[in-house]
């Protein structure tokens, strides 16, 4: 690709000597003549320019050549459109011409041409500062900025964010808008190559994101994705964004663009077209799932049933809270995570009667906890649940007694699977105190049934409080420093909520 690089300021053109020196140096290395490439910028020209008749008047044989590939203008002023990330195809294609052995006025004819068929849109969702200085420009949250440069300078219209997918649809539309003069002409049937360019902030999840939709919206308009480049070609600082450069190919500049090359940042892209290998295939045949069961009410199923409601709806309103509370110790998805599994649980309340017996119920909560809570939380309740529903709780037998047992095998099978105690600093230090006390009921006679509910669910409470003088021994909890995790662990703060449902509906009954 490049055999050298001159670097100006940030955001600046390097002077004229900088630029000099690195023609001369290539001119003295052997070099049979020097092609500049240079973005369209007023500095950029300027001092490219300059340098270029100064090698000149040296008997340096130099052209150069101006990207300026920029979509965002339907009529662009004086200055013309602005160089962008197509300047890497065309630093690509320079060299493997170079490589070739073709000569520079060939190269400088090719890339001219090539030119022609470029097209770059940028989005952004934050300004990028200067070291030392303010934000480049204000963009309140919520907002996004299209069109914008590579130097910090806003784009051409603002607008609310979207989903990707309809961002990626208006820059394409955009790019590819006939009654633009900066349009890039594209028909169906037309073959290119596509960059989606990290703009220095965006995460390698979000960028993933982006190019599946942008590789989506062109292969619906029969355009074929030869190849895609996705990651950081040409940042602006810390701007959270990204662009989309799109170049037209034909077989010869498609070979000139696999050709091998030694610099290191390069991606190893492969000669494979994206276009035309992606396939559908009918899914496997799943297991019955108890949640998909046709079931029938009994005696229990209204106290039950309400009993779920509010669970579901006091982990709704915890959301925010455990999240918070796990922000300190883990991921920060703890209420996110049961706040899934409470609006699945919902849904199927919806559509489906509460079963009479409390161990259907138990299974049918464990597959949909299973399927749609995800991560160890899910897991965890899942393989309580099920544990609970194995024959402790029926329909003919579903005292306090058997719910209690149903409630210590669920426990139980949580510390199996799981690995963690009690003192683990886990939602067992809620769940296994109120456990205890429930398994007190085995003995308890029917006036003592609502008080050892009671003590159970103040026995979770105070283990979920206890945590925070706890020593996290498992989760991710664990992997911080000690004195760093101050607060409850979210995961026995939701067990606790989960007793104290269960315990206002009852005494509500």
């Amino acid at each position: 690709m490049l055999s050298a690089a001159v670097a100006g300021g940030v955001f600046a053109s390097p002077p004229p000597t900088s630029v000099l020196a690195a023609i001369l140096a290539l001119h003295g290395a052997g070099a049979s003549g020097v092609l500049l490439i240079v973005k369209n910028y007023t500095g950029d020209r300027l001092n490219f320019g300059l340098a270029a008749e100064q090698a000149r008047n040296q008997g340096v044989p130099v052209d150069m050549v101006v990207v300026a590939e920029d979509c965002a203008f339907d009529r662009p002023s004086k200055a013309g459109r602005r160089g962008l990330c197509g300047t890497v195809f065309i630093h690509k294609l320079a060299g493997a011409l170079a490589e070739e052995g073709c000569s520079l006025d060939q190269i400088v004819a090719e890339l001219t041409d090539v030119l022609k068929g470029i097209g770059t849109l940028g989005v952004s969702l934050s300004p990028c500062s200067v070291p030392g200085c303010l934000p480049s420009f204000d963009l309140p949250p919520g907002d996004m900025e299209l069109g914008l440069g590579i130097h910090g300078e806003p784009g051409i219209k603002r607008s609310k964010v979207a989903t990707a997918d309809e961002v990626v649809k208006t820059m394409i539309d955009h790019m590819t808008n006939p009654h633009s003069q900066s349009h890039l002409p594209l028909s169906s049937g037309d073959s290119v190559v596509l960059c989606v360019n990290n703009l220095g902030a965006l995460s390698c999840l979000e960028m993933a994101v982006v190019t599946g939709a942008a590789v989506t919206c062109l292969e619906s308009r029969g355009v074929e994705v030869a190849r895609v480049m996705s990651g950081a070609f040409m940042t602006s600082l810390e701007m959270a964004g990204a662009s989309l450069t799109l170049m037209k190919v034909n077989p010869e500049r498609l070979r000139l663009f696999d050709a091998d090359t030694g610099a290191p940042a390069w991606p190893n892209l492969g000669g494979v077209r994206v276009s035309g290998r992606s396939y559908d295939v009918e899914p496997p045949v799943m297991i019955t799932r108890p949640q998909d069961d046709v079931h029938s009410e009994g005696p229990l199923s209204p106290v039950m049933r309400e009993a779920l409601e509010k669970i579901c709806s006091l982990l709704l309103e915890k959301q925010e809270e455990l999240n918070s509370l796990d922000r300190a110790s883990g991921d920060g998805d703890c209420g996110n995570t049961h706040a899934q599994a409470a609006r699945a649980i919902q849904e199927w309340l919806r559509d489906h009667v509460t079963p009479g017996c409390p161990g259907r119920l138990l299974s049918v909560l464990a597959g949909l906890v299973q399927e749609k809570m995800g991560g160890s939380s899910g897991a965890l309740y899942s393989l309580f649940l099920a544990a609970a529903a194995a024959g402790h709780v029926t329909e003919g037998r579903s005292d306090a007694a058997a719910w209690a047992r149903a409630v210590h095998a669920g426990t139980q099978a949580m510390r199996r699977y799981g690995g963690a105690d009690p003192g683990d600093r886990t939602m067992l230090d809620a769940l296994c105190p109120a456990a205890d006390e429930l398994m007190k009921l085995t003995a308890a006679p029917p006036a003592g049934r609502m008080a050892a509910l009671r003590a159970a669910a103040q026995a979770a409470s105070s283990g979920a409080e206890a945590t925070r003088g706890l020593t996290a021994r498992a989760g991710r909890a664990s992997y911080i420093a000690a004195d760093r995790v101050t607060l409850p662990d979210p995961g026995a703060v939701a067990v606790a909520s989960i007793f104290r449902a269960v315990l206002e509906t009852l005494e509500e009954k």
